[in-house]
C-alpha cells in the first residue's frame, strides 16, 4: 500500500528534526553523558505595548521546547525555560538580563521582540559571556559584531524587508510613497533603509510620520500622509509598526479614503486570520514575510518546507490558530539545543563553544535559510522573505 500523503510529511518532519544545523545527523549520546537540565533563559514582553507577540513567543517556545525534549535529540538531556515578563520596558528587561547573566545555571538567553531591550543590555552581555539569540529585528542588535560577540539575532533584517517593499513598488510602477514608522530603534531603522532602498530605485519619499510603540491613535498621521499638504496622494503607504499599530493604520487609511496600496513591514506580522476591524481594514494589504506564515498554501516538495508544515499544524492545533513570529523563536531553541549537542561532549556545558556552534550556523529552519558567520550574526536570509496579500480574512501569498 502507498503512504498517506500526511505519514510522507510527518516522516519528512521527523527526518529534519533528527537532523543537525549543518545536515550531519546527531547520535543519540551527542549531548554527552549524565544527564541534567539545559537551562534557557526567555526575557519576554508579556505585558506592556507589545505583550501579544510576547505571549505568541512564550507559546512558540514552550511548545518547542517540549516537542526536543520528548524528541531524545539531548540524549539523558532535558530542556527548561525560565521565562520573566521585562513588562516592555528596556529597563526591566536589563535587570532580567542582569539576574540571567549573574546564575551559573543558565545556559542561553533567548530575548523578545524589544528592539531597544536588546540593544541595551548588549554590553552586559558581552561582558558576562552568556550565548543570547534576540528576536528583536532592529540592525543595532547584532551590529557591530565586535561589540555584540554573544548577541545573535534570529528574524527579518530591516534592509531585506525595504528591498523587498521597494521592489514590489518598482514592479508596480509606483514612484511616491509615504512611510509611518515608530519612533522606537526599529521604527528609525526602517526610516533609513526605506530612504536609502527608494532612492536607489527613483522612488519619491514625499511624506514621513512617526508614532510612539504605545500610541492606540495613528489616525492624525495617516491621514497626513494620505493626503499631504501637496494635494497629491502618495503612490503607496508604507507602514513600518507593529501588527497592532498596522491595523490600526489601515483603518485610518481607508477612514481617510486613501486609494492606494498599502504595504506592511514584516514587523507587523501576527496572527493568520484577521478578524473584527483588522480583517475589514487590512483587505488587500500586502507584507513582507516569510512563507510559514502562510505554509498552508505552500507544497511540502522538500523536507524542510515539511518540516514547517508540521510545526504550523502542532502551533495550530494547540493553539487555535498561527502566530507568524512563532517560527523564530522555535529555531532560537532549536539552534541553542544543536549548539548544547555538538559542545558537551564531556557531559558539561561550555557557554564559550556553544557561542562558537552559534556564530558558523548553516541551517533550513522553520523560518526559512539561517546562515551566521563570524561577521554577521543576523541568521536569517533574504530569500526567506516573500510578499504576502490579505484576503478572506487571513494572511495568503500574494502570488
Amino acid at each position: 500500500m502507498r503512504p498517506t500523503r500526511s505519514a510522507l510529511l510527518t516522516a519528512l518532519a521527523s527526518t529534519l528534526l533528527a537532523s543537525s544545523l549543518t545536515g550531519c545527523q546527531f547520535a543519540s549520546d551527542s549531548a554527552g553523558g549524565d544527564g541534567g537540565e539545559i537551562v534557557i533563559a526567555a526575557d519576554l514582553e508579556l505585558s506592556g505595548a507589545a505583550a501579544t507577540v510576547g505571549k505568541g513567543y512564550q507559546r512558540a517556545l514552550e511548545l518547542k521546547v517540549e516537542q526536543i525534549n520528548e524528541s531524545g535529540l539531548l540524549g539523558d538531556r532535558t530542556i527548561r525555560l525560565d521565562v520573566r515578563d521585562n513588562r516592555s520596558d528596556p529597563s526591566e528587561s536589563l535587570r532580567n538580563i542582569g539576574d540571567f547573566t549573574g546564575d551559573s545555571a543558565v545556559t542561553a538567553i533567548i530575548m523578545g521582540s524589544c528592539s531597544d531591550c536588546a540593544v541595551g543590555a548588549a554590553r552586559t552581555i558581552n561582558d558576562k559571556r552568556v550565548p543570547t539569540i534576540s528576536l528583536a529585528p532592529a540592525t543595532a542588535v547584532a551590529t557591530p559584531v565586535d561589540e555584540r560577540r554573544y548577541l545573535f539575532k534570529l528574524g527579518p533584517n530591516a534592509a531585506d524587508s525595504a528591498a523587498a517593499v521597494a521592489n514590489e513598488l518598482r514592479r508596480r510602477n509606483i514612484k511616491r510613497a509615504s512611510l509611518l514608522h515608530t519612533d522606537d530603534e526599529y521604527g528609525r531603522d526602517g526610516l533609513r533603509v526605506i530612504t536609502a532602498e527608494l532612492d536607489k530605485l527613483d522612488i519619491n519619499l514625499v511624506g514621513t510620520e512617526q508614532v510612539r510603540t504605545t500610541d492606540t491613535d495613528v489616525s492624525q498621521a495617516v491621514a497626513t500622509l494620505a493626503q499631504p499638504l501637496t494635494g497629491e496622494n502618495p503612490g503607496a503607504l508604507l507602514v513600518w509598526t507593529s501588527a497592532e499599530q498596522a491595523a490600526l493604520a489601515a483603518d485610518s487609511a481607508a477612514q481617510a479614503d486613501y486609494p492606494g496600496p498599502l504595504f506592511f513591514d514584516a514587523a507587523a506580522a501576527g496572527d493568520l486570520f484577521l478578524t473584527g476591524g483588522s480583517a475589514t481594514g487590512t483587505k488587500g494589504v500586502n507584507l513582507v514575510f516569510t512563507q510559514t506564515m502562510v505554509i498552508d498554501d505552500v507544497i511540502a516538495n522538500t523536507p524542510a518546507k515539511a518540516a514547517r508544515k508540521q510545526w504550523f499544524r502542532d502551533y495550530t492545533a494547540r493553539f487555535g490558530s498561527y502566530y507568524g513570529f512563532s517560527s523564530f523563536a522555535a529555531d532560537a531553541v532549536q539552534l541553542i539545543a544543536d549548539a548544547v549537542a555538538r559542545s558537551t561532549g564531556d557531559g558539561s556545558v561550555n557557554r564559550e563553544a556553544i557561542r562558537e556552534v552559534l556564530e558558523t550556523t548553516q541551517f533550513d529552519g522553520l523560518s526559512g535559510p539561517i546562515r551566521m558567520t563570524p561577521d554577521n550574526h543576523s541568521g536569517l536570509m533574504p530569500q526567506a522573505l516573500t510578499m504576502l496579500v490579505s484576503r478572506g480574512g487571513r494572511w495568503r501569498l500574494a502570488s
